[in-house]
């Protein structure tokens, strides 16, 4: 694999597969490295027999585990989860994270609260000391749609910044669309001292169905970098 960022995701991937998962429940997170992460299960599915029930946190990690052979589960009949396995669109030193790039943030954060243990992987670009660093784009936060004008206005009074309706691509005109029916606010932030405190605020703003701020949930990420390397950090 010649481009240095995905032989990075695969590393990470790889690396978090084998070190976490066992027989059990596993919580399946969304985008580009959780690919790699499916497919190191799906192998080790086949050389250890493994057994393992799958449970997605997205249209796009329920296709993942399906086209891949891997038992699909949900979280009515399996709520308590051995490992939630994800990426990270941003993770500072302390393993907070800011998620929610692909619009999967509230099922994400809904798997990794059921997980015993909930491990990130990315590549070294996703590793900052101080959120803001490297991602450049805001706090996703998903909201109900009659309300997305409302809570912008409140978001940017109560706490500052300013947010955006994220919008779709060329392909369909109008606002992104979460798999709940959704829309996302993007909220480029200023000045923030504690993570926790906004993610509080932002949730109880009616109208906010979840933010993209992960804090305290995350014990160990591993960072795939650009040398062929892993870099791990825990908290």
């Amino acid at each position: 694999m010649n481009d240095p960022v995905e032989n990075a995701k695969r590393l990470a991937a790889f690396k978090a597969v084998d070190n976490h998962v066992g027989d059990g429940v596993i919580g399946i997170g969304s985008g580009s490295t959780v690919v790699y992460a499916v497919e190191r299960l799906a192998q080790r599915v086949k050389d250890e027999g493994l057994e393992v029930i799958c449970v997605p946190s997205s249209f796009q990690a329920k296709q993942l585990i399906i086209q891949h052979g891997l038992k699909l589960g949900d979280l009515e009949m399996n709520p308590n989860l051995k490992v939630t396995i994800d990426g990270a669109d941003e993770s500072d030193h302390m393993l907070t994270l800011i998620k929610g790039g692909g619009g999967c943030l509230t099922q994400e954060k809904i798997l990794a609260s059921c997980a015993e243990e909930f491990v990130v992987i990315a590549d070294y670009r996703k590793a900052s000391t101080h959120l803001g660093e490297q991602w450049s784009k805001g706090i996703p936060i998903e909201v109900i749609p009659s309300a997305y004008r409302v809570v912008y206005q409140k978001i940017e009074k109560m706490l500052g910044g300013k947010s955006d309706l994220r919008m779709s691509g060329s392909s369909k005109a109008g606002p992104v669309v979460t798999d709940n029916g959704n829309f996302i606010l993007d909220w480029n932030f200023e000045g923030v001292k504690d993570w926790k405190e906004v993610e509080i605020t932002l949730n109880m703003i009616p109208g906010v169905v979840e933010n993209g701020l992960f804090v305290g949930m995350a014990r160990k990420a591993y960072f795939g970098m650009s040398d062929g390397t892993v870099m791990e950090r825990n908290v």
